[in-house]
């Protein structure tokens, strides 16, 4: 099947559902498409966390499911977009059920990923695939869908509106004039989480040393109340913990006031990447070359390669580009020292 085509259209829609961290790669995708093609309409079907986020953008059309009720989700879908067709489906998530609820979808053109890529039989509900390409962030892969279109110029833009009440909330939390460190300590993936007496004495330096404050973020979840306040209790030095009790567009706000976010592989580091924080990353468990913050690969303390020796007998190189390592103890290959180190020498190049 032709894998690039030669013709703009009048409307496009999007179906990526989640998860967080991926629906932010998704976005400098459309902003690219949205420069590169100033008239086409854009329709994004969406999953009902992510539009808490992302759903209020007043440029984009979107169609929010509830992707835990496949079957419901698919009647809805159908019934709200039965007189509907659009001239591109962009099928840009692997999952199976993301397939079924594009069969909702009407459109003489379905792009999807190249075969090799192409999992849970993705490929059986496409007409046409991307360019194959090997080893490359998900972001960069997301970006394959342009090119198809030969819109090669990205534009790493993501504009996502922050209402007043948010950023009211944010200036709260971190005031004026202060340097912030926030800990956003929780993956939802829990075998990709630091321990809590790491993240203490991070913190501890952090603020007695560097002079940040420091910010604990969170989810409402009892496994992110309960790391949040051990933290808190291991810290020697002070810290604000704000863990369950902002939305997400009121952590998008304080992401952004932030000097610097401490996280796991987890959605708040692409969110901070979307409003220009960088990001000391944690990677043992994945690979942050494939889903490390986009532009702050850098600061991660990277230990996937050692994760990889340790614990399945073969360098990175050689296991499949998705290979998660989510093993317990994997995360112990991070050290604190380690991370004190990431974290000074980013502040170092700010300050230049």
């Amino acid at each position: 099947m032709p894998r690039t085509l030669d013709f703009v259209p009048r409307s496009v829609c999007i179906l990526r559902l989640s998860a967080i961290g991926d629906t932010c790669h998704v976005l400098p995708v459309v902003r690219t498409l949205q420069r590169a093609w100033p008239d086409t309409v854009f329709t994004w079907i969406i999953g009902r966390v992510e539009a808490k986020l992302l759903g209020h953008i007043p440029d984009i059309e979107f169609v929010v499911v509830d992707k835990s009720k496949t079957i419901d989700s698919y009647r809805s879908l159908r019934q709200r977009l039965k007189n509907r067709q659009f001239d591109v489906l962009m099928h840009m998530q692997l999952a199976f059920r993301a397939s079924v609820l594009s069969t909702a979808v009407r459109a003489p053109v379905k792009l999807g990923f190249d075969r090799q890529r192409a999992r849970e039989l993705q490929w059986l509900f496409t007409t046409h695939q991307i360019r194959p390409a090997e080893r490359q962030h998900v972001m960069d892969s997301l970006f394959g869908f342009a090119e198809a279109f030969q819109v090669r110029d990205k534009l790493l833009r993501w504009d996502i509106p922050i209402p007043e009440s948010a950023h009211a909330y944010a200036r709260k939390v971190i005031e004026d004039g202060e340097q912030a460190m926030i800990i956003s300590p929780c993956s939802s993936h829990p075998l990709r989480n630091w321990r809590a007496e790491h993240y203490a004495q991070v913190g501890d330096y952090a603020a007695r040393t560097l002079g940040l404050k420091v910010v604990l973020c969170g989810g409402r979840t009892e496994a992110e109340r309960q790391m949040g306040l051990e933290i808190e209790r291991r810290m020697k030095q002070p810290c604000l913990n704000t863990i369950g009790q902002d939305t997400l567009l009121e952590l998008l706000a304080t992401l952004q006031r932030a000097t610097v976010l401490l996280t796991p592989d987890s959605g708040p580091a692409h969110m901070a990447t979307a409003v220009g924080t960088p990001v000391v990353g944690l990677y043992a468990a994945t690979n942050p070359e494939r889903s490390g913050p986009y532009l702050s690969r850098q600061w991660c303390v990277d230990k996937y390669d050692m994760a990889a020796r340790r614990f399945l007998g073969k360098p990175a190189s050689e296991l499949p580009w998705t290979t998660k390592i989510e093993r317990p103890g994997v995360m112990e290959l991070i050290t604190p020292d380690e991370v004190i180190d990431k974290l000074c020498a980013l502040l170092r190049a700010r300050q230049r």
